[in-house]
């Protein structure tokens, strides 16, 4: 059994470090013919076009905040390559807002990006995917904390609760479309964004990493590369016909004692 991309077209945000980052250099060495790596980035955007063949990856710099961004997004793949084959929703705000201090603010920014931009690149995606008859698999991001969420992450585990629920929703309406919509609930991964939140931001130093890992089963934080593995699997012909699930990603079994 091989797990593999070959001649697909895979269309990636949040695409210019971290988890998107991981998934798009997995997607490439998965044989994936075309690679459209969207984010706000330039400059990151810039680093990983120099990763691939040019022949195999386009980028495309946009803030999934604009309302316009989506299909913005989406018809750039289409030009490059002609097609997507594949979606990966990886893009994302983490910003911290609980029930006590979160703000119209937080929750308007978290949702723009978290559930609105991801609903569209999925809406456009599976538009082009009906036009052409054709199957395809998309693989949304998701949280541990779409399950409940930590207090000051409410906002965060809404906008990822809103998505699970989108998956699941866009799974059942285009399972006969042999189009597959499934998810991947990440649990704690040392992404560079997450380095910078909780190291600066949150001000608990460069140790943070090192002095979580070490209270956790495998002794080390989920890596952007394992969730990779999964993301393909999930993107791959190998998977099917598994659609509307969203898989825990975490190093605890949800609902299990404490």
């Amino acid at each position: 059994m091989i797990v593999g991309l070959t001649d697909k077209v895979i269309l990636v945000t949040g695409a210019a470090s971290g988890i998107g980052a991981a998934i798009a250099e997995a997607a490439a060495e998965a044989g994936a013919v075309g690679l459209l790596l969207a984010d706000k980035d330039a400059a990151g955007l810039a680093r990983m076009r120099e990763r691939f063949p040019a022949q195999v990856v386009r980028t495309c710099v946009a803030d999934l905040a604009d309302r316009a961004a989506p299909k913005h997004v989406a018809e750039a793949a289409i030009a490059a390559f002609g097609r997507i084959d594949g979606l990966v929703n990886a893009a994302g705000l983490t910003t911290r807002g609980g029930v006590r201090d979160g703000s119209v603010e937080d929750w308007d920014d978290i949702f723009a990006i978290n559930a609105r931009a991801a609903f569209f690149l999925m809406q456009a995606s599976v538009q082009d995917m009906l036009a052409r008859k054709s199957p395809g698999a998309i693989v949304n991001i998701l949280s541990m904390n779409a399950h409940c969420g930590t207090p000051e992450l409410a906002i965060y585990a809404a906008s990822k609760g809103a998505l699970s629920t989108l998956t699941k929703n866009a799974a059942h309406a285009h399972l006969s479309d042999r189009i597959r919509v499934n998810g991947i609930n990440l649990g704690w991964v040392n992404t560079p964004h997450e380095h910078q939140m909780q190291s600066v931001t949150m001000a608990r130093g460069e140790a943070w990493a090192a002095e979580a890992a070490a209270r956790l089963p495998l002794g080390q934080l989920i890596r952007a590369e394992d969730a990779a593995r999964l993301a393909i699997y999930l993107l791959s012909d190998v998977s099917a016909p598994m659609t509307g699930l969203a898989l825990d990603l975490e190093q605890h079994v949800t609902g299990a004692p404490a």
